[in-house]
């Protein structure tokens, strides 16, 4: 799997899953660009990026700032002509709030939307002419299991199964789909990423951990973002063109226990 000549887009690119995915695309000679809002992880982020290829571009950006789209677009416009590829990753919002939507704030529910599936509208909207032009695109999306079935905190769920019906109702679109464009999305179970709520269970309530782990994970381990990475790659890939409008599944077997 090559990517020499494309240029990609990683939301929330610096950690995580994000992060295993630029480097897996760098890796191969994809140019990405990448953003959080988070400083100290772009140029982290950064500094990896460019021990492996130099033609990357990295920035500090809060997808809940309306102002943010504007400047993606113009520092990314600026040094390059377009994205090939688009990998909608940003999201979050699986542990906000209460369990109990009387507890839990509306705004609670419109940021999560925003993350989600504005974030991905957005971004896929913003780079589908150049795909167009060009005959070829990618557009990846980072759900979740609870975009498939119903689980997780309600907001939450109702983002993630949008960002895939988004992908699916992409997919069908003539003009699109004749122009060698794809979208598809991976729904992740629970993935081992630091500094992240599985992180703080398994160093503060280690036995609450295990018994997740042996209640809901087949397997017996929680995923890893590279794994989850690795699924993404093929479907940037030249060897995935029939592939569009999947969610393919990376949990597993949580998600069908």
């Amino acid at each position: 799997m090559k990517f020499y000549g494309k240029r990609a887009l990683i939301t929330g690119g610096t950690h995580g899953i994000g992060k295993a995915i630029a480097v897996n695309l760098v890796q191969r000679g994809c140019s990405v660009a990448v953003f959080s809002r988070t400083e100290k992880r772009v140029n982290e982020t950064q500094n990896i990026l460019n021990l492996i290829g130099q033609d990357n571009i990295c920035l500090v950006a809060d997808v809940l700032n309306e102002d943010s789209y504007d400047y993606i677009r113009d520092q990314i416009t600026k040094k390059w002509s377009g994205i090939d590829i688009v990998i909608n990753n940003i999201g979050g919002g699986g542990r906000w709030g209460s369990s109990d939507i009387l507890k839990t704030d509306n705004e609670v529910w419109k940021q999560v939307y925003d993350k989600n599936l504005t974030a991905s509208m957005r971004y896929t909207k913003m780079f589908l002419p150049h795909m167009i032009k060009n005959k070829w695109g990618r557009v990846v999306t980072i759900t979740s299991m609870y975009g498939n079935q119903i689980g997780g905190r309600p907001w939450f769920n109702i983002a993630k199964t949008a960002q895939t019906v988004l992908m699916k109702n992409l997919s069908k679109n003539k003009l699109y789909s004749s122009s060698n464009i794809t979208f598809n999305c991976v729904a992740p179970g629970a993935i081992d990423i630091p500094d992240t709520g599985w992180d703080t269970m398994k160093v503060k309530n280690p036995e609450m951990y295990k018994n997740y782990i042996d209640q809901n994970i087949p397997r017996g381990k929680l995923g890893t973002p590279q794994e989850v990475a690795n699924v993404v790659l093929f479907l940037c890939s030249e060897f995935s063109g029939l592939v569009n409008g999947a969610c393919i599944s990376c949990d597993g077997g949580q998600g069908h226990v």
